[in-house]
This record gives structure tokens, C-alpha cells and sequence, in this order.
């Protein structure tokens, strides 16, 4: 299937997505060589796409919105469109995102509430951790909050569950973590993101981390050795990337803690 593609193409179980840069009318015509030779691909090997459910997301400012067609129909343009659960719109605003699974998170927790007697923490809590933080939590390196009314949203559902446990209905929030020995999402947040970051570095995929980060050069023998140097973006959108936000906390670690995460 790769064979002859130019443009970047991903494939997920029965998913694929192609992407590319349109400067010029070169972008746009090698997008629509490369759907033309997937179409070709299919159909030498007996399969169809569903031409229903493909989709154009654009999205850039000043984007042209080009037609394409996949065979010989042309595929809509869809202002949002799910990958992998995660809802993407042309803005990368993930705001709706944030919505979506605090309003599916709430539902767990209520048929939790619903369903089972004990408010005791050995029983909310392990239910709450498998059944609601999970999926709050589930690739959101990719949608992590950008805004704070996002950071809220998400904050007030773990709230709802830990106001659940029994004798601490009387506390408030921050107090109600602190017994139960939990953080905050937004700590957590940081947490996997550090954690997501060393993998890319030092771990399983250091091959990524390789095309996504760069070190940064550094003559002082007391820093840590790891910094990574930090990109500079117009867009505030931009700022809040993974690939991007992660970069100032990396690079304010203590070297001991990097020399102890690295022997360890």
C-alpha cells in the first residue's frame, strides 16, 4: 500500500488517514495521485473503500479547502472528525473533546452511583481509577486541556467522585485529595506527559522521539543533560502541542533526577 505514496499515510486496524502540506497547486495534485493510487491498490486487491465515511478535514488559515475524489466521487469536507476517539476539528480547538468526555465520564459515574451500595474509598476509588479516570485519561497527551474552563470541566468530575466516598462529604476539594493520597488531573496531566517524554528519549520509542524532539546544546556540566530545545511558535495553539509544552518542564528537571530516571 506504501508503495509510490508521497504524502504521509497512517493506517489504524481498518482506518487510514493521508495528510499533506498544501502551499501549491504541487500539494494538492500529489494528494490526489496518492488517493488515485490507493483506489488502484484496493481494487487489485479485491477491496473497497467506503467512500461514506471518508472524509476532508481542512485546516491551516487561509486554507484553499481543495476538492479531491476518491475513485469517481468526491469526498465531503467535514469540519471535525473523530481519530481514534479523539474528536479533531480544522481549528485543532479541543474544547469539544474536553466536553465529550467529561459528559461521558459523568454518566459512568452516575450508573456507578447507581448501582453500587458502598460508598466506602476501597470500593469508589478502584471503580472510579478503572471506569472513569481511565477514560479521562485515555490519549490525552494528543487533547490535553488547552484552556482553563477545559482544566475545570475535567476537574469538577474526579470532585463529584471523591465527594462520593463516604466521611468526606464535609471537605473540600483539595482536602478530599489529600486523604485519599490522589492528585489533581492537571498533575497527572504533567506527570504522563514527563513520563510520555522519556519514552521518547530513553525508552521504547526512541525512535520517534528522534523525529520529534531535538537536543539542545549545553556546555554547563551542573544542567541537566537532557534539555531539549525549545521550538518558537506564532500560534498560541501551537504552544500547548505535546511536543512543545513538554520541552519546559524536561528541561527544568534537576539533573539528579534525569541521572536517576536514566540508571533506573
Amino acid at each position: 500500500m506504501y508503495s509510490g505514496i508521497v504524502c504521509a499515510l497512517s493506517k489504524f486496524a481498518d482506518d487510514i488517514k493521508l495528510c499533506g502540506a498544501v502551499n501549491m497547486l504541487e500539494g494538492r495534485d500529489a494528494i490526489q495521485r496518492d488517493l488515485d493510487r490507493l483506489e488502484r491498490w484496493v481494487r487489485a486487491n479485491f477491496m473497497k473503500f467506503n467512500n461514506a465515511k471518508c472524509k476532508v478535514l481542512h485546516m491551516g488559515r487561509g486554507n484553499p479547502k481543495n476538492k479531491y475524489r476518491l475513485g469517481r466521487e468526491w469526498i465531503e469536507s467535514s469540519p471535525e472528525e473523530k481519530d481514534l476517539w479523539v474528536l479533531v476539528d480544522k481549528k485543532l480547538n479541543i474544547s469539544r473533546q474536553c466536553a465529550l468526555t467529561a459528559q461521558k465520564a459523568n454518566r459512568i459515574l452516575g450508573c456507578i452511583k447507581s448501582s453500587v451500595a458502598s460508598r466506602l474509598r476501597e470500593g469508589i476509588l478502584p471503580l472510579f481509577s478503572a471506569l472513569v479516570r481511565a477514560h479521562m485519561e485515555s490519549c490525552v497527551q494528543l487533547w490535553s486541556p488547552q484552556h482553563r474552563k477545559d482544566m475545570e470541566l475535567l476537574e469538577r468530575v474526579q470532585s463529584r467522585a471523591t465527594k462520593m466516598t463516604r466521611g468526606l462529604e464535609h471537605l473540600s476539594g483539595e482536602e478530599r485529595l489529600r486523604n485519599l493520597g490522589m492528585f489533581s488531573l492537571e498533575k497527572r496531566r504533567l506527570q504522563g506527559d514527563l513520563i510520555a517524554d522519556f519514552q521518547c528519549l530513553k525508552g521504547a520509542c526512541k525512535e520517534a522521539g528522534e523525529e520529534l524532539f531535538a537536543r539542545a546544546c549545553s556546555d554547563r556540566t551542573r544542567s541537566n543533560v537532557f534539555k531539549l530545545q525549545e521550538g518558537r511558535f506564532r500560534l498560541d495553539v501551537r504552544k500547548k502541542f505535546f511536543t512543545v509544552r513538554v520541552v519546559r518542564h524536561q528541561n527544568r528537571l534537576p539533573r539528579e533526577v534525569v541521572d536517576e530516571s536514566v540508571e533506573g
